[in-house]
């Protein structure tokens, strides 16, 4: 069996990882876009990094593949992606899969969302 923790190892030695200090420091930067792969359930209970664009993880494939019908706009944008979760572990794998997929410029924060509140990163809270 494989187990999820060593995928997410696996993941972060082939992906460009970030601490929560170096994402703040992109943060604002306008070539920059943050993904929140988080349910939208933990957006309403926690918040979100302000100007983030939200993307189910259950969507990424289909909304990064071009040929899809669910294709979104954002991930064709030539930005670079900040991938981020509650704790780094689906950013991890998310932003392995979109690099696998041929998405250029995507990381992830390390320590995920609750990372960055420690850090000290802006948060905004997701209105009903």
């Amino acid at each position: 069996m494989k187990h999820v923790k060593d995928m997410v190892a696996a993941a972060n030695k082939v992906i460009e990882c970030l601490s929560a200090e170096e994402a703040i420091a992109l943060h604002g930067d306008e070539n920059v876009l943050f993904v929140d792969l988080r349910d939208v359930r933990e957006l309403q209970r926690e918040g979100f990094v302000p100007g983030a664009f939200h993307c189910p993880r259950g969507m990424l494939e289909f909304w990064i593949d071009p040929d899809s019908p669910y294709a979104k706009e954002e991930f064709q944008s030539g930005k670079r992606f900040v991938f981020y979760c509650a704790s780094g572990w689906r950013s991890a794998l998310s932003a392995r899969t979109a690099k696998d997929m041929g998405l250029e410029g995507v990381r992830h924060i390390v320590s995920g969302f609750s990372g960055w509140k420690n850090a000290g990163g802006a948060t905004e809270e997701r209105s009903s």
